[in-house]
């Protein structure tokens, strides 16, 4: 199997920290349209740049696991976050590799797990298809809803400015939503405000399992920065933010009454309905200030 390493951040990849490693296909395409105005019936002849949505089949030791529909850019960062989050590995070193290759009708995204890890992974029983694509489709006992292990650093503080900061940051780097205005995007800033990546998607979870791939790729450690997210923020997106260890995470649109719980029990900062002038803060208030964190001794 072909690997993949680090490498610098494309236009596609929004951020500073490396980009998929992969140049799989176009993340836009133009196709003919015909504009009508209400008051001028008479169409007008234009062309409208889409994003692209592909089938991606995401193969773990020669094993096919799932098929995602997701946007084919950075799709190495989308093997890593998606097998953390997938709890099919615990850190980025249990995975030695991926890969991009044609498929039938989509793409092939070949991950390279280590012998022990990839053992473990196939006998283990997969009771469901393509969780993350829908949250817990396919399931048959409530207890096997998937819940994270980790737990964030207690001490991490951000300040009401980092937030505006980054939310205010975030509109500009969202390259492929300008557009197309049909994409997410997930977002990493530090405790500052900067944004310092940024990844999109079709699909929201995929957006945010592409930037914890990003994450772990590039040993970012989880109490440096904070999540932002530009959709619904549904359970499942804060169990994948408390997959990575984080402390904080904001969502421009409102969460679900599970995911408030889920951040609730991982000791998550969830605070959503994120605008220029409010942010509404559902769990962990203590963590946003409105001062600079005091030095350590």
């Amino acid at each position: 199997m072909r690997k993949t390493s680090p490498s610098p951040a494309s236009p596609s990849s929004g951020g500073l920290l490396p980009g998929g490693g992969e140049a799989a296909a176009d993340t836009a395409v133009r196709v003919p349209t015909r504009v009508i105005a209400y008051a001028d019936p008479e169409p007008r002849a234009d062309t409208r740049p889409l994003a692209v949505e592909m089938p991606v089949n995401v193969i773990y030791g020669s094993v096919p696991y799932a098929v995602m529909m997701t946007t084919p850019a950075d799709l190495v960062d989308f093997a890593y976050g998606f097998s953390l989050t997938e709890g099919i590995v615990r850190s980025a070193d249990e995975i030695r590799g991926a890969a991009v290759e044609p498929g039938d009708g989509g793409l092939r995204l070949l991950v390279d797990l280590a012998p022990g890890r990839l053992r473990e992974h196939l006998a283990r029983k997969r009771a469901i298809s393509g969780r993350t694509g829908c949250g817990v489709c396919g399931i048959d006992d409530l207890a096997d809803i998937p819940k994270a292990e980790s737990k964030p650093d207690a001490g991490v503080t951000v300040r009401l400015a980092a937030v505006e900061r980054a939310l205010a940051a975030l509109f500009d780097r969202q390259i492929l939503n300008r557009e197309t205005r049909a994409v997410h995007a997930a977002a990493w800033a530090d405790l500052d405000g900067q944004v310092l990546a940024v990844r999109e998607d079709v699909g929201r979870h995929n957006a945010l399992d592409k930037l914890i791939g990003a994450l772990l790729r590039a040993g970012t450690r989880p109490e440096t920065g904070f999540l932002v997210i530009t959709s619904r923020c549904s359970f499942e997106m804060v169990e994948k933010a408390a997959s990575l260890g984080a402390a904080v995470l904001v969502a421009i649109s409102a969460p679900t009454s599970l995911a408030v719980e889920r951040a609730r029990l991982h000791g998550l900062t969830l605070a959503a309905i994120a605008r220029s002038d409010t942010v509404t803060v559902f769990t962990g208030p203590e963590r946003l200030v409105t001062a600079p964190p005091a030095p350590s001794p």
